[in-house]
């Protein structure tokens, strides 16, 4: 493929998208009615002027993006999305010549320390070896605080005017913080626990009524690591419904708050713990690893950040039929996850290609399909295409996907700070 037909190519990727959202910094039109400095243009010629300045901007960033490389670091534990991301380079490959290498992360905190220790060696605008990271929680806030991200950069992808910014708030947040930019949304996600409806027939609503269920079957629940970002959830899932006032999660954790907040948490988890898989004396690595427990008929019930679980796991033949997926009556946390760009990123063009293409219907609703990965978009489908909009219109119903009903209300996720403190004051309870 010539140089030129990959350009095209990677053009095509966003025709038409560049639209009204404003690149970075650029100014707002005047309110109607109000004053045009001397010598401005119009607002239509203005917008259209900015229109034309938006697409030049991103015409620069498809040339130097052009049989370049990225290096994606994302957490490689698990099959689906890392099947996801090997299609998208597969895509990147053929339209763009662009090789989208996944660097699989244990853990996402060490694509963060390798940026921070990267650029404390010097190479604090260029050079570093991490030029993408999947991220959400307290590793976006550390990046964020220590100013080691590129940006703004949502409003300079084209695809970002289709985000639905109001109906899915959390696509601008990301655990109470204000992302201003900094981070590209990708998908949604929230909690959902998977069940055996053969051994299962009403499976718990309810953190209180969790633990009379794990009690009266002991040894058939189970959590990944607290060290595991579903670990900590676990917890904090419970906390949301055991707080004796739930809204003091939204702020930073303070020593007394955390120790009333967290008192009936404790309560609950140390009766818990003896009912638990194993005794709770050992626990899986990973979400992945816990179905793989009730594949092999180990568990019964165990916690998912994917309602589609069940139904894409039934498919791949890693669960049973029977498999399904629950809320609870007072709802689950939901969020959503990020890319960003560090600051020292090496390939930042490609890197915004990536992030752009990572909002595409196409990868979107790649994405969405439950057979396949199951995410939820963070697109608004009313702001779509005819053509864009076949392609979730085409996406395959299987069995095991929960309704609205089953899965009950959309929780907030508590402010990060909450999600360190629980994870070492776990560790000093329950490993000390």
């Amino acid at each position: 493929m010539t140089g030129l037909t990959r350009r095209t190519a990677l053009a095509a990727l966003a025709s038409g998208l560049i639209g009204p959202s404003l690149p970075a910094g650029a100014a707002e039109e005047p309110p109607q009615g109000a004053a045009s400095p001397p010598g401005a243009a119009s607002p239509p010629a203005a917008a259209s002027q900015q229109a034309d300045a938006s697409q030049a901007l991103w015409n620069e960033v498809i040339a130097r993006a052009q049989d370049g490389t990225v290096y994606f670091n994302a957490w490689g534990g698990d099959d689906h999305t890392n099947s996801f991301i090997g299609w998208a380079g597969e895509r990147l490959r053929h339209d763009a010549g662009i090789t989208l290498v996944h660097v699989e992360l244990l853990d996402t905190a060490d694509a963060v320390a390798r940026v921070i220790a990267e650029t404390q060696a010097g190479r604090r605008q260029d050079g570093g070896s991490v030029d993408m990271i999947w991220i959400n929680g307290p590793n976006f806030l550390q990046l964020k605080q220590a100013g080691l991200l590129f940006g703004p950069v949502l409003d300079r992808l084209p695809y970002a005017k289709l985000i639905d910014r109001t109906g899915k708030p959390a696509t601008m947040t990301d655990f109470t913080v204000p992302t201003e930019g900094y981070a590209v949304p990708w998908r949604m996600a929230r909690v959902a626990y998977v069940y055996d409806s053969a051994r299962v027939p009403a499976p718990p609503r309810s953190i209180p009524a969790m633990l009379d269920w794990a009690r009266a079957n002991p040894g058939r629940l189970t959590h990944p690591v607290v060290r595991n970002f579903l670990g900590a959830t676990f917890l904090k899932q419970a906390l949301m419904e055991l707080a004796p006032d739930p809204a003091v999660l939204a702020r930073p954790a303070e020593d007394a708050g955390f120790a009333v907040a967290t008192a009936p948490l404790w309560t609950w988890y140390t009766s818990l713990r003896p009912a638990l898989w194993r005794g709770g004396r050992s626990f899986p690595e990973n979400g992945p690893a816990q179905r793989t427990l009730m594949n092999d008929g180990e568990i019964d019930l165990y916690i998912s950040f994917s309602p589609a679980e069940a139904a894409t796991a039934i498919t791949a033949g890693t669960l049973p039929p029977t498999a399904r997926a629950t809320g609870l009556d007072r709802g689950t946390i939901g969020n959503c996850s990020f890319v960003v760009i560090p600051a020292n990123a090496t390939n930042k063009a490609t890197a915004l290609v990536l992030a752009d293409f990572l909002l595409s219907p196409e990868a979107q609703a790649r994405d969405s399909n439950p057979i396949l990965s199951g995410s939820e978009t963070v697109l608004a489908l009313d702001r779509l295409s005819p053509a864009q909009r076949r392609f979730f219109d085409d996406l395959p119903h299987p069995a095991g996907l929960p309704t609205e009903a089953e899965l009950g209300p959309l929780l907030s996720e508590p402010h990060p700070s909450w999600m360190t403190r629980l994870t070492a004051e776990w560790e000093r309870r329950y490993l000390g």
